[in-house]
């Protein structure tokens, strides 16, 4: 299949049913053209894929859509009608409504004040609310999306994937026309896709549009009517999935052909770097035994709330265990908190790269030196050439996309995010470095540049242990996997004989 030209004003067709028209749209930020002349279109009861490399335009292209931001140039129109769209309020007055990859929840209010925030029932007297119409109605969108969950309970007490699935159910409960789904996945089980999958299909017979954005391809081969394709902030083409297969939508993506896209190189394992005996947290963690050598990547597997995080974070010292013991090089760590164990040579690319991972607010150069200023320090007074000159190398090393080392964090895209975050423990030197999802929400051709910088950090006799989500990446990764249950270690399989129905197996519950 020939790719189609790379094109900045490729559109498609107007169809009698199409509800939403993004025509010619372009933004720009200081030094970066985000957007160059997008058209784009989706129809009543399709869903429409919008994918492409982090930093091609998508979430820009949605913001736009959402009155976040302003577009330069171009029109919006809706059933053929020009719409101006000044404001997140005027998007949800038309009927448009954004789940955003970066949840918008107020943490400390419940599950069901989230979802009508803004427009909770109105009780009689005047300037209350009518809390016993607002639980039921947010119980009965709950239940219809199949999640178990307390509507009472603050979302900040949730998981992280009921927290996912409470923004779903506030974008459905505004009855919209238009819904876009920024990566809504990223963070459910394979059960909580099925009723996210159901619930899109009951929207489509209800004649709602659906914008779906996802790295996973997978899922849009499973629940996508057409594919648009951004790189570079340009449209590179629109087609019905029907047309396109896995391996066409990446060249699309990237411009290039990625043969191998779990590039593992086995290296034989040195001596046990990290060992754990025993660990034990009350409520989280029960018994946890194993070992990560020198060379190796071990995988950590489990379903969301098994407790794979917990270990992470116990091994790295923000949280506390009851029992137990962890061993570094053969000696007994003692961290009272996350310094220790960054100067004990330990980091952590944590899951959550924009509130653990960064301060959004600092530039590149400032994030990637952070966890070791010593280094470019004299006299407590930090050199900033050296400062300067040590992101400018890992910038070239890692390939991240940005007009320099001065550009704030929180104006990167999610891949080019985690590549400072990849930085930033890169300059530690560290011996053992914990990777917990590291490419969620990352796209293919970036998630390829992380599986070969991990292949060399192993190939440097680093310990790494990789939580994942994702069972491909477990399995094409791993030399050995530990599979998490209720927060025990439910069982442990060679790369030789692991597979997806066995560690499925493991994580919920078999023997």
């Amino acid at each position: 299949m020939q790719e189609p030209p790379h094109s900045s004003t490729a559109t498609v067709e107007p169809a009698v049913d199409t509800v939403l028209e993004m025509r010619g749209i372009s933004k720009s930020y200081p030094g970066v053209q985000a957007l160059s002349g997008v058209s784009f279109d989706v129809r009543r009861g399709e869903v429409h894929a919008l994918v492409g490399e982090n930093g091609a335009g998508k979430s820009t292209l949605m913001k736009i859509l959402a009155g976040a931001e302003t577009k330069d140039t171009g029109e919006i129109l809706l059933d053929g009608e020009r719409a101006e769209i000044d404001s997140p309020q005027r998007a949800m007055d038309l009927g448009i409504s954004i789940i955003y990859q970066e949840f918008n929840l107020v943490p400390y209010l419940s599950a069901a004040e989230n979802i009508f925030l803004g427009r909770e029932p109105r009780a009689r007297i005047p300037g209350f609310v009518d809390f016993r119409t607002m639980h039921a109605e947010a119980q009965k969108l709950i239940d219809d999306l199949g999640v178990r969950l307390d509507i009472r309970l603050p979302v900040n007490r949730l998981s992280v994937a009921q927290q996912q699935m409470v923004e779903v159910a506030k974008a459905t409960s505004r009855k919209a026309r238009v819904i876009a789904m920024d990566e809504p996945s990223a963070t459910l089980t394979e059960h909580e896709l099925a009723h996210l999958f159901d619930l899109i299909r009951r929207l489509k017979e209800q004649g709602v549009a659906i914008i779906y954005i996802s790295h996973r391809l997978e899922e849009i081969f499973s629940i996508a009517d057409r594919v648009t394709v951004l790189r570079d902030g340009q449209v590179v083409g629109t087609r019905p999935v029907q047309e396109l297969d896995r391996e066409s939508v990446i060249r699309m993506m990237v411009g290039r052909e990625i043969r191998d896209q779990i590039p593992k190189v086995a290296v034989q394992p040195g001596p046990v770097v990290l060992e754990l005996r025993g660990v034990t947290r009350k409520g989280a963690l029960e018994d946890i035994s194993f070992q990560v050598r020198a060379g190796e990547v071990v995988g950590l597997a489990g379903l969301v709330g098994a407790g794979r995080t917990e270990v992470a974070r116990v091994i790295f010292g923000a949280d506390e265990m009851d029992s137990g013991e962890v061993l570094l090089e053969g000696k007994p760590l003692k961290v009272r908190g996350p310094r220790d164990a960054i100067d004990a040579g330990i980091g952590l690319v944590t899951e959550d790269r924009k509130a653990q991972g960064l301060i959004l607010g600092m530039t590149i150069r400032e994030n990637i030196t952070l966890a070791n200023l010593d280094a470019v320090c004299r006299l407590f007074f930090i050199r900033q050439g050296v400062e300067r000159a040590v992101a400018a190398k890992f910038v070239e090393d890692l390939r991240i996309r940005t007009p320099g080392v001065e550009q704030r964090a929180q104006n990167l895209s999610g891949g080019n995010q985690q590549k400072v975050v990849l930085a930033k423990w890169l300059f530690t030197d560290s011996k053992v470095l914990i990777f917990d999802e590291p490419t969620r929400g990352i796209d293919v051709g970036s998630k390829v540049e992380i599986y070969q910088l991990m292949n060399r950090l192993a190939a440097e006799g680093k310990a790494i242990l990789m939580i994942s989500s994702e069972l491909p990446e477990v399995l094409g990764m791993s030399d050995r996997i530990i599979v998490m249950h209720e927060g025990r270690v439910a069982g442990e399989l060679s790369r030789e004989e692991a597979t997806q129905e066995k560690i499925m197996h493991l994580a919920t519950g078999g023997q």
